[in-house]
């Protein structure tokens, strides 16, 4: 079934933390995209996120430059308003996916994240 962008639920492609962290050292490190609040953001986030809150995303996708086919982690507190996020994106020809679980399962990991 096609759902509406929208939506916060369905299932969409994931990677989990440790993976993120792995791909994040190579080359062609995907470009990670935060769609939380800007105050969640600056509260924690990953090491070299764009900050592009979901309720703005779909106006703010042409300023972000994004190439067809280009990796893309959609990041959100709990993999809930990154489901909407990586579907909008997929429509947009990016190879788009999920952080399993969110910042919460990263910090579970104990993975770094910046702060500020």
């Amino acid at each position: 079934m096609d759902l509406p962008w929208w939506l916060p639920f369905g299932s969409v492609p994931e990677v989990a933390g440790p993976a993120l962290a792995e791909a994040l050292l190579r080359e062609d490190r995907p470009l990670l995209l935060d769609v939380r609040s800007s105050m969640e953001f600056a509260a924690g986030h990953i090491e070299g996120a764009i900050n592009v809150p979901v309720t703005g995303l779909a106006g703010a996708l042409p300023g972000l430059a994004l190439r067809r086919g280009q990796a893309v982690v959609a990041i959100c507190l709990t993999a809930h308003r990154s489901i909407p996020a990586v579907r909008l994106l997929r429509r947009h020809g990016l190879d788009a996916r999920q952080l399993a679980g969110g910042m919460l399962a990263w910090r579970a990991a104990g993975l770094p994240e910046r702060r500020g």
